[in-house]
């Protein structure tokens, strides 16, 4: 079976930033690969695009340019919020809002976010809401593990469901469980 819309793809790679010596990213092992529904937006499509049409046992070695991936850094991300947004029960939270801590946000349509804080200063905060990986060429190599038919309640949900539910049937912080054990509101 080959990799194409909709088909649940197992993948174990190596990410590295720029070039196939750069910096590690990420390492993902046989044990824990990279499980997603072929096609339904939930990867970048540049990287959809250079694994399509592969099979089990295929290796795949690859770079995207920074375009293709989570493009440059910009000066619009960078943004001054009020030192109130960051209160609770009044009080100013200093161990969380600190340089270098990324704090999920919400914009005002409801998107979720993570903002890294730049500084902090009397009466606002300064936030880097560009990707950690803006800016970068990606390279990946790896091996695809599994290829196989997505079920009908997978295509659904529009991701991959195994023993006990949607994800292994238990959410990451800050999710929910709905009745039907999937998690919602997780990014």
């Amino acid at each position: 079976m080959i990799i194409e819309k909709n088909k649940v793809v197992s993948l174990i790679y190596e990410l590295r930033v720029d070039e196939k010596d750069g910096e590690v990213i990420e390492s993902l092992q046989d044990n824990k690969p990279l499980t997603f529904i072929y096609g339904t937006g939930a990867l970048l499509p540049r990287f959809e695009d250079n694994i399509n049409g592969l099979k089990v046992g295929d290796a795949f070695s690859f770079l995207l340019q920074c375009e293709d991936a989570y493009g440059k850094a910009t000066e619009d991300a960078v943004v001054e919020i009020p030192k109130n947004v960051f209160e609770v029960d009044g009080k100013f939270d200093n161990e969380l809002v600190c340089v270098g801590n990324a704090i999920p946000m919400m914009d005002g349509e409801g998107n979720r976010l993570n903002g890294v804080v730049v500084s902090v200063n009397p009466e606002t905060i300064t936030m880097d809401f560009n990707h950690p990986l803006a800016g970068d060429n990606l390279h990946f190599t790896g091996k695809v593990v599994e290829v196989r038919e997505a079920t009908e309640e997978e295509l659904q949900h529009g991701h991959i469901h195994s023993a006990g539910g949607c994800g292994g049937g238990s959410c990451e912080s800050g999710c929910e469980s709905t009745k039907d054990g999937c998690c919602e509101g997780c990014s």
